[in-house]
């Protein structure tokens, strides 16, 4: 049986070393620990890292845990990171746009659309990391499907697809 400061040792372990949203359940499975002893040893650790004079946190969003910096520390952290800002362009924003309201959607539907090849603009897409495959359609010739990512998600400040805007009918 692991102990209480094992327990939150394990647990920081995690979040920094997975770096992205962690479930309790998953924590539960790689610490074999019951959830019963696990959520409240998570929310001591929560006040402890938001009462600390500590520049990180562990956060709670729709069941995920991050481990993450403090809001307050973000002017600091913005001087460290000098982040290229690459824009998409037009394409891409269609691109992304039709995958984000249609997913899972594959390449020929997506040029079925746009009336344009996509090749280019969905390789850009998922080596941004904003789009991945999503499956496979099981019709001839099996075309992959593609979905939007956890990055999509951060970079466009959602916590999940259920928040994107609403589309407008014409």
């Amino acid at each position: 049986m692991i102990m209480r400061e094992e327990i939150k040792g394990a647990v920081e372990a995690i979040l920094f070393a997975r770096g992205e949203r962690v479930s309790a359940d998953e924590l539960v499975e790689i610490l074999d620990v019951p959830l019963l002893e696990l959520k409240p040893i998570l929310r001591e650790m929560m006040v402890e890292y938001r009462e600390a004079n500590r520049g990180i946190q562990i956060t709670l969003e729709d069941g995920y845990y991050t481990l993450c910096s403090k809001p307050e520390y973000s002017d600091i952290l913005s001087r460290m990171i000098r982040p290229v800002k690459r824009r998409l362009s037009p394409a891409a924003l269609e691109t992304l746009a039709l995958i984000a309201y249609r997913q899972p959607i594959t390449r020929a539907e997506i040029e079925s659309i746009r009336g344009v090849k996509g090749d280019k603009t969905i390789s850009g897409l998922l080596e941004r990391g904003l789009i991945e495959e999503a499956g496979i359609k099981p019709v001839i010739g099996k075309p992959v499907l593609y979905g939007t990512s956890e990055e999509f998600l951060r970079v466009f400040g959602l916590p999940s697809l259920q928040d994107l805007p609403g589309l407008e009918e014409e």
